[in-house]
């Protein structure tokens, strides 16, 4: 799924209240058969007026101890490596942990740090949850620099972001619109954009974008620039909606600090933090990813704080970027489980499970259409070149649920896509499908309070 696409997912995923392959080796889902059916549980976010201060560092891991897995499981999973090894694919380059809440069913070099590919998003979501916390909105006002008279804005125009990475088409309309309510239809200056100013999901070093944020949302800003790409936009907009005509005779500058001065006209305010997660996840995109990491201090933040937040060892959780796209980037299978079960229970003061900030199989649409998975399995893959990896919760009727990390190396991606499948339905059907998301895995159902939207500064 290339950046536009992801941006059409995206628009359709935000007009339908849901909360964008892993883009690292780029795949098109397929139209999916799986199941669509709405959640047994009615569950309802908790709105706070003050933000809720995080649970207290754990002295130990989150997950269980690593000695004495069940026999039984521990012994499929070796038949699992086993087979992988016959194909040419050495057992040490693979890890798996599996447990229940309370019991280690498996674990195969569980606690050695290995490439987790677009599992790291996991780590970058619970480090920005945490540090900034799932209502968290970031904030991006249009302001000017100079003086309107006659419908003409003598000075510059200014951009001030926070990092907001959902920044499109139709809000660059919005804008626009918003101005020529004002009066400005032409600025004699320079568009200005701060350097967190991002647009269309770009600047992306993983999908290279043909014009930088400033170029884009200096096109958006005037109907007469525009391309079919922005028509396409357009036309998903409510019927009626004008059609900006903002016309900039200046250039496009990227400060690192806007100029003083500013008077901020329009403020605009992203979708809901936990929101922003759930779709980097379920479309596993890797500039959101990034822009997310860089929001809360980078890799090595993310890294620290997931180690911080989890009580796994440092030495488990090794990043260098917060997407996952670099074998650089590594962690222990333990290290995954545990990241899953600080989303499950971290924030529950919210009302909120990992189920709301990761794809549940089956029901949410995203780069997981395309695998045989189990319904209502709760996971996040990855992948690369050299490797396959997969982690997350899955409900059993008879083991409740069990979480799971599974991190295969070797030039065979596809083929270990398949043999995760495998052994996911496998278990499944050993301990039992369930008919539904169970309650603790359940996605709240009623919009959270605070939405995006764009206004006018008073």
């Amino acid at each position: 799924m290339n950046r536009f696409q992801f941006s059409l997912a995206l628009a359709i995923a935000l007009l339908v209240g849901c909360t964008p392959i892993d883009t690292e080796v780029p795949e098109d889902p397929e139209n999916s058969s799986s199941l669509k059916l709405p959640p047994v549980h009615s569950k309802q976010f908790i709105d706070r007026a003050t933000p809720v201060a995080a649970p207290p560092k754990p002295d130990r891991p989150l997950t269980v101890p690593p000695d004495s897995p069940d026999p039984q499981v521990q012994k499929q999973i070796e038949q699992f490596l086993n087979g992988l090894a016959s194909q040419g694919f050495p057992a040490e380059n693979h890890g798996v942990w599996m447990q229940t809440e309370d019991a280690l069913l498996a674990n195969y070099q569980g606690t050695k740090p290995i490439s987790a590919a677009s599992v790291t998003k996991v780590a970058t979501a619970l480090a920005a949850l945490t540090i900034l916390r799932p209502e968290h909105q970031f904030i991006t006002e249009v302001g000017i620099v100079g003086k309107i008279a006659d419908g003409v804005l003598e000075g510059d125009l200014v951009v001030n972001s926070e990092g907001d990475p959902f920044i499109r088409w139709e809000e660059a309309i919005a804008f626009g619109n918003l101005l020529n309510q004002l009066g400005i239809q032409r600025v004699t200056g320079d568009l200005i954009v701060n350097d967190k100013f991002y647009m269309n999901f770009c600047p992306n070093s993983f999908d290279p974008c043909p014009l930088s944020p400033g170029e884009y949302l200096f096109e958006g800003l005037d109907e007469r620039l525009w391309t079919a790409e922005v028509l396409q936009q357009y036309q998903k907009l409510p019927p009626g909606t004008p059609r900006p005509q903002v016309a900039i005779e200046g250039t496009v500058r990227v400060e690192s600090q806007i100029p003083e001065g500013v008077k901020p006209l329009i403020r605009h305010y992203s979708p809901p933090l936990v929101e922003q997660v759930k779709l980097m996840n379920r479309y596993s995109n890797n500039m959101v990813a990034e822009a997310l990491a860089q929001a809360v201090g980078g890799a090595k933040v993310v890294a620290q704080t997931a180690a911080e937040t989890t009580g796994i060892p440092p030495e488990e959780i090794q990043l260098v970027n917060g997407s996952g796209y670099a074998e650089e980037n590594r962690m222990s299978p333990r290290a995954a489980v545990a990241l899953f079960l600080a989303l499950q229970n971290n924030f529950q003061a919210y009302n909120l499970s990992v189920a709301d900030m990761v794809a549940v199989v089956g029901t949410d649409e995203g780069i997981l259409d395309s695998r045989s998975l189990p319904a209502f399995a709760v996971v996040k893959s990855g992948s690369l070149n050299n490797v396959s990896t997969i982690a997350g919760a899955l409900p059993t009727q008879i083991r409740g649920t069990v979480w799971l990390a599974i991190f295969n190396g070797g030039n065979n991606m596809e083929g270990f896509r398949a043999a995760q499948d495998a052994l996911l339905n496998d278990l499944v059907k050993r301990w039992g499908a369930v008919s539904g998301s169970p309650a603790e895995l359940t996605p709240i159902t009623n919009p959270i309070a605070k939405q995006a939207r764009t206004e006018l500064v008073q």
